[in-house]
């Protein structure tokens, strides 16, 4: 998306699309969670890639026009918020790995705390992986909170041949959800792709009572590199009449560090009478289809942990 301004993506009008939700939960999960996606120029084959995660791991789908999405199969277990890329022709999947389902478990009821680091596998073919390599572990006091240490939603870019990797950390609890979600957002350098990461100092994103999108906590930012500047697409965590919330919404920056609020673009609701986004729209990714922006995200209909289900649909935009 380097050839594009900001002022062009400001000024598109993102729809939601009439086909969403394009992927459901399955088999036991009522999750189905973070996209990540190579759209057919990014892949070897000439297909549409999606990686998402539901409560069992991280499953990979394929599609010929980035609607119609078909299984292909589980990535990885223990694993959950993945981001794809392809660099020089070799892919690697970031992505955030859990304790087991059994640890999850005792989590969800206070037995135990929660614990998750980023990690990374590569492939040539998206069908044989490496073995998981760690990539981030906590090493700021910011990232732990009296819930555990969540280090979160990996978001890779190059930025003039440094590799700056966004993440989440932190854990506030939502208490009509039951659950928690991440406080803030931050990042870490490397000269590497696959190690040698060093966290900075203080979030660039923290939760804040007087923001009207952000008063709970900081969700995820994913970052994109355009012609004039970056890009922020990041879901904040609210509440407003009692309930909680989360949105979509635009961020910009000179130097992908210090971020300025612009716009929402995507607001919970009913859309074309389904509910499947009623409560809350969450992690989302932007990409670039000829002239048309679409925003994959996944979204919540209601706060009620057990109630609510997560379905994964998209926004699309025309650019003038």
């Amino acid at each position: 998306m380097h050839n594009i301004t900001i002022d062009q993506v400001l000024n598109a009008k993102f729809d939601v699309s009439e086909d969403s939700p394009i992927i459901k939960p399955f088999g036991l999960a009522p999750v189905i969670a973070d996209p990540s996606l190579l759209t057919p120029n990014e892949s070897h084959d000439g297909k549409w890639h999606l990686f998402c995660h539901t409560t069992f791991g991280v499953y990979h789908f394929v599609s010929d026009d980035g609607i119609d999405f078909k299984k292909v199969g589980k990535v990885l277990n223990r694993a959950m918020r993945p981001n794809i890329n392809r660099i020089d022709g070799r892919y690697y999947l970031f992505y955030e790995r859990t304790r087991t389902l059994i640890f999850n478990g005792l989590n969800a009821i206070n037995l135990a705390k929660w614990k998750s680091e980023i990690y990374v596998v590569e492939s040539t073919d998206l069908i044989s992986w490496t073995k998981p390599k760690r990539v981030i572990a906590n090493t700021k006091d910011y990232e732990i909170s009296e819930r555990g240490t969540s280090i979160s939603n990996p978001f890779l870019i190059n930025i003039d041949g440094k590799n700056r990797l966004y993440y989440s950390c932190g854990l506030t609890y939502i208490d009509d959800c039951k659950f928690c979600e991440p406080t803030y957002v931050t990042y870490a350098e490397s000269d590497k792709i696959t190690e040698g990461y060093t966290s900075i100092d203080t979030p660039i994103i923290a939760p804040d009572k007087k923001d009207p999108y952000l008063n709970l906590c900081s969700g995820c930012l994913k970052v994109y590199q355009l012609a004039d500047g970056y890009l922020g697409v990041q879901n904040g965590l609210y509440e407003k009449d009692g309930n909680s919330h989360s949105a979509i919404f635009l961020l910009t920056s000179l130097d992908g560090k210090s971020f300025e609020f612009k716009k929402v673009i995507v607001e919970p609701k009913v859309v074309c009478g389904k509910d499947w986004m009623k409560q809350f729209v969450y992690a989302s990714h932007l990409v670039k289809d000829g002239d048309l922006l679409r925003l994959y995200f996944n979204a919540r209909d209601t706060a009620h942990a057990l109630k609510g289900r997560e379905c994964i649909g998209f926004a699309e935009a025309k650019l003038n």
